[in-house]
Parts: C-alpha cells; sequence; structure tokens
C-alpha cells in the first residue's frame, strides 16, 4: 500500500477539493445510517409492547451522557405513542425512515459524484504525463525498449490502472469512514465487546493480504507479456512483406501463439485469485460475525457486558453493517496490488532520467548573421555503451552559410556526429558549438529552433498536406506554405489530388511516392526557414527522376544556410565546399571533391565503387 499512497500523494492533490467534499459525503452516509439503525430498533421494541419501561424527561446532569440521550430519546417516543396511538407512530416512524433513507441515499451519491472527477482525471493526468515524457525523453531512451511495450504501457497498462486502483478510490475514501463511525458506535454500546472485535478483524486482514501479495508479482509479469505481444504485432504489421517474402508465417503465428498462450496462462492465474477475494472475505467475515455472537451472548448471559439484548441485537446489526466495507475494503487493497503492478511499469517510463536537459542558466540564443550560423565541433568524443568509440576525437568547423558533406561507410559515425548538434545525444568528451556558445549551455527548444532536418526516410504524420507542411508552426498563411510548396517542387501533385491541401496523405504518408513524400519534407524545412539545415541521405532512396526534382528542391533550400549533407549517392555533393570522408568514428580526409580524387584515398576508392 506505500505504492499506492505515494501514487495518490503525486497525482490526486490537484483534486483535494474533490476528496474533501467526498469525505464530507461519505462522514453524513456513516452517521444517516447509523441514527437510522438506532432510531427503528427502540421504537419498534416500544410499538409492539417488548419495552413496557415507563420514561420520565431527564435534563442534562442528572445522568452520564449516554444514559440522558437515550432515556430522553425513548420519553418523546413514548409520549408520541401515548397522544396519537401506534397507529399513527408507526406511520411516523415509516416516513421517517424514508426520509432518512432519502439521505442517507444522497449523501452516498454525493461522495460517489465527486469522487468521478478524481479516479477519471487521475488517469487522464497519467496518460498526458507518460506522452509528454515519452516526447521529451531522449532518441536512445526507445533504442533499448520496444516499440510495442511502450505502446502497452500508454494504453494497456494505464488502463490496469484505471480499472483496478481509480475504481477503488471510492471504496478507500468512503470504506474507512464507515468501519471509523461504525466502530465509534459500538464502543458507545460496549466497549468490551468492541475491543475483542479490534483484536479479531485484523486477523482476518492478515489472511487476505496473504493471499493478495502474489497478485502484484503475477500482474506485472502479465502486463510485461501483454507489452511483448503488441510488440510482435507492431512488428509484424511493418515487416509484413518481409514476411511474406521469407514464407515466415508460420513461424511469427507460432510466436505469437506461444506469446498468447503465456498471457493466457497468467490471465488465468490473476483471475482465479482475484475471484477468491469475495468469497474467502465473506467466510472470514461470517466467521468473525459467529464469534462475536458467541462471545458477546456469553457475556450477556453472565452478566458482564454491560448491555441487554436488545441492545446486543443492536450492536450485532451495526458490527455486521461493518462487514461490507471491511470487506470491499480487503478487495480493494487485493485489487490495488494488480493496478500497481501496471503503474510499476509506468513509473519505468515517468520516472526515466532525461540527460538532456535544459541548463540551470541558459545563454541566450546567439544572434545569427545573415540567417546562418557556424557549427564547430572541438575534439567530440562518444560512444552509445561506453566501450567502442562511435566518434572518436573529431574536430571541424562548419562556416556560416557553408556546405559541408560528410560521407563514408555504413557505421563510420556520420549520422551519430551530426545527431550531436541538435543535442539528440550529448557528446563525452569534447564540445559542440553554434556561433561559439556550447549546445549545452543554449535551451533544448531554442537550438533546435534553428536547425531544420531532412532525412532518408521522410517521416509525416495521418494528416493533410497543410497540417504536414506546417508541422509545429504557428502563425504561418496559406500563400506562405504555397510558396514553399513550389520551391520544394510539389505544389503540382498537391493541386492535383481531390482536395489539393486538404486532402488526407494517409499513415505515414503512405498514399504518395517516395519523392513525393521527401518533396513534403522539404517543404516544411523550406516553411520553417532555419539558419542550420542537416541533410541525412536525403536522396538516397529514390529514383532518378525522383532524385533529380528533390534535388533541385534542395539546392533552392540550401541557399544562405548552412549546410551540413550525409550523402551515400557522392554525385549529390560534388559541388559541396568541404567534403569530410569518416571511417571508424575518425575523420580521416578532408577537402573539395577535386582535392580529394588527386588525393587517391578512400575516397577516391568510394567514387571509382560508384562509377557505372
Amino acid at each position: 500500500m506505500k505504492d499506492f499512497f505515494s501514487l495518490i500523494r503525486r497525482f490526486a492533490w490537484p483534486y483535494r477539493g474533490y476528496v474533501a467534499l467526498s469525505v464530507l459525503f461519505n462522514l453524513l452516509t456513516a452517521f444517516l445510517t447509523v441514527f437510522s439503525f438506532a432510531f427503528i430498533m427502540p421504537i419498534l421494541k416500544m410499538l409492539f409492547g417488548i419495552d413496557n419501561t415507563v420514561y420520565h424527561y431527564m435534563a442534562f446532569g442528572q445522568g452520564g451522557f449516554k444514559e440522558v440521550v437515550f432515556n430522553n430519546f425513548y420519553y418523546y417516543v413514548q409520549v408520541a405513542i401515548e397522544d396519537h396511538g401506534a397507529s399513527v407512530a408507526l406511520a411516523l416512524l415509516s416516513l421517517a425512515l424514508v426520509v432518512m433513507t432519502a439521505l442517507k441515499t444522497g449523501a452516498a451519491y454525493g461522495g460517489m459524484y465527486f469522487m468521478i472527477p478524481l479516479r477519471n482525471g487521475v488517469v487522464r493526468d497519467v496518460r498526458n504525463q507518460m506522452y509528454r515524457k515519452i516526447l521529451s525523453l531522449p532518441i536512445g531512451f526507445f533504442s533499448d525498449t520496444r516499440k510495442g511495450d511502450v505502446m502497452a504501457r500508454l494504453s494497456g497498462d494505464v488502463q490496469e490502472v484505471e480499472a483496478s486502483v481509480m475504481s477503488s478510490l471510492d471504496m478507500l475514501f468512503k470504506n474507512p469512514i464507515l468501519i471509523i463511525v461504525y466502530l465509534g458506535t459500538m464502543i458507545f454500546f460496549s466497549w468490551q465487546l468492541t475491543i475483542f472485535v479490534l483484536v479479531l478483524l485484523p486477523v482476518a486482514g492478515l489472511v487476505m493480504g496473504r493471499i493478495g501479495k502474489s497478485l502484484k508479482r503475477k500482474s506485472l509479469k502479465a502486463q510485461q507479456m501483454f507489452g511483448t505481444i503488441l510488440s510482435t504485432a507492431e512488428e509484424s504489421i511493418g515487416g509484413l512483406r518481409v514476411i511474406k517474402a521469407f514464407n515466415a508465417e508460420r513461424h511469427m503465428e507460432g510466436k505469437f501463439r506461444d506469446e498468447t498462450q503465456e498471457f493466457f496462462r497468467l490471465s488465468n492465474s490473476i483471475a482465479r485469485r482475484n475471484q477468491l477475494a469475495h468469497p474467502m472475505s465473506e467466510f472470514l467475515g461470517t466467521t468473525a460475525i459467529a464469534i462475536v455472537l458467541w462471545f458477546g451472548g456469553s457475556l450477556i448471559l453472565s452478566g458482564h457486558s454491560g448491555i441487554d439484548a436488545p441492545t446486543f441485537i443492536l450492536y450485532m446489526v451495526i458490527f455486521y453493517s461493518i462487514i461490507n466495507p471491511a470487506k470491499d475494503l480487503s478487495k480493494a487493497t487485493y485489487t490495488i496490488q494488480k493496478g500497481m503492478a501496471a503503474m510499476q511499469r509506468i513509473d519505468a517510463i515517468l520516472l526515466a532520467d532525461n540527460p538532456i536537459k535544459d541548463p540551470e542558466r541558459p545563454t541566450d540564443l546567439p544572434e545569427t548573421e545573415g540567417g546562418a550560423c557556424t557549427i564547430e565541433f572541438d575534439a567530440v568524443t562518444f560512444s552509445y555503451d561506453g566501450d567502442r568509440k562511435v566518434i572518436d576525437n573529431v574536430s571541424l568547423t562548419v562556416p556560416a552559410g557553408s556546405t559541408v558533406a560528410i560521407v563514408g561507410r555504413s557505421g563510420s559515425g556520420k549520422s551519430t556526429l551530426v545527431d550531436l548538434v541538435p543535442r539528440f545525444w550529448d557528446v563525452q568528451g569534447g564540445t559542440v558549438k553554434v556561433d561559439g556558445v556550447d549546445v549545452r549551455a543554449l535551451r533544448v527548444s531554442e537550438l533546435r529552433s534553428l536547425m531544420g532536418n531532412v532525412n532518408q526516410e521522410a517521416i509525416l504524420f495521418n494528416d493533410s498536406f497543410y497540417n504536414n507542411i506546417t508541422f509545429g508552426m504557428e502563425g504561418v498563411t496559406e500563400e506562405q506554405v504555397i510558396e514553399a510548396a513550389k520551391i520544394a517542387n510539389a505544389h503540382d501533385f498537391i493541386m492535383a489530388t481531390p482536395d489539393g491541401y486538404r486532402t488526407n496523405i494517409g499513415d505515414r504518408g503512405c498514399r504518395l511516392s517516395g519523392g513525393q513524400r521527401q518533396r513534403i519534407s522539404i517543404a516544411r524545412a523550406i516553411l520553417k526557414n532555419p539558419p542550420v539545415l542537416i541533410l541525412d541521405e536525403a536522396t538516397s532512396a529514390l529514383d532518378t527522376e525522383s532524385e533529380r526534382l528533390v534535388q533541385e528542391a534542395l539546392e533552392r533550400l540550401m541557399e544562405n544556410r548552412t549546410t551540413i549533407v550525409i550523402a551515400h549517392r557522392l554525385s549529390t555533393i560534388s559541388g559541396a565546399d568541404l567534403i569530410c570522408v569518416m571511417d571508424n568514428g575518425r575523420i580521416v580526409e578532408r577537402g573539395t571533391h577535386e582535392e580529394l580524387i588527386a588525393l587517391g584515398g578512400l575516397y577516391t576508392k568510394l567514387v571509382n565503387l560508384q562509377q557505372v
């Protein structure tokens, strides 16, 4: 339960007003319930002649508080029966019972009414915080985490918290109040019996706790397995072409079947243990009633109880009323164990450390001259696993407004080096500077506002052309969007679609060709108008015609900007101001195209390999 109360402190504080109102109505419900029990039984005894005692009015001070309250209550009931008759008194009793029931149920509804915004609000906040954290975490976090598992945490685990933990909140804010009020009333009637009850109930609770202890562990395994199932499904859909090409349907089907079978087994075990809560709590509750009935009856028969038989019956009715909230409370704690297993997986994301942080005292963004920035790599070192250096002591200056190309074999560190500029990763040695300012001294959002990215895979969203081009930008006009699309050679094919710029392009732009997707990506970068442009193999996956159109768009985009180009097709970067050749994390050659050809080294070898 420690984790549960930690969850409540973290997420329920904004809803403390609702909690206070719910507690107030639950207190009212408890007192009305007790009063209705105490109200009915003595009146029935007097109406049907079970109690023939003649009562007289007693002022406070003539006896103990308990004695005066009960005596005067019986006195006024007796007067009503004598003045109006038993039938009228019974009718008034029935009416009073209806009114009290209406008040009690209304108060109970009020308690639940104000609990609903807390339940749904906490779930909404958890989901929003998860999504915000997912967006803020560095790219490296997701290289070790399967996308399907992240989706399972965002959907299934949050849903489990809603079903298990949040649905138990009303029990946890209501039932303890009922139990405390009922126990207080029982102490008022007989403290000896109540002490016995207070010894007995924790024993029953201990038994329930032992049964539910393993539920959290099993639930955690089940949620992990559900994440694995979603990951396999997501990978299968994304890789369907390869699965079919290699006739691997049976293999993937068998893998998926094994995972669902394990989830089936765990789910059965959890559900059976969960269903054990109700019959076990009912059995323990009935056993407790039987023991109290025997113990209390023995005290009355021996004359040591301090209460008479009718009051003992009322005491047993109130004690029986404790059983249901106690059972619900034990069931809630049992169910919470299952939900907290899901919360543990959610916290793996919410509490994950994000090393890419804004500095405590950020430096103001440097003013760019002529719409371009100077980028400097000074003795930069970086590795993913802390062992093999992916970038090894690289120093490079990209002057403002120039175009620098980085080439080399696959795995030589080209993309990693460029990813250090917008702080997708942080350097482990040396510095990366923008106009002389260390990128770690700038606010992350301001640093990235300087950058425009066009990647090998054009990342588009299931939205319209217009919203994809204006993605992340505000205050742009339709004329600016159209102008950007024209510069990117995209306007004509956009206007050829049924709704023009309002046409939906499908999931990840699936309704477009590779060249069209890339030109939309370029239009987005043109509209952003960044001082620094990063092109990561922007034309390597295109056919010759598409490459020509995209290259024309890129040349327009690169004008008056600092551009870093990563390229496999060396023909596209022959006009770069500087070409750097990387190998094993180091820059082994640098110069213009002509200088590198004359050098006859690795660059020349790469050029010769690409010649037809």
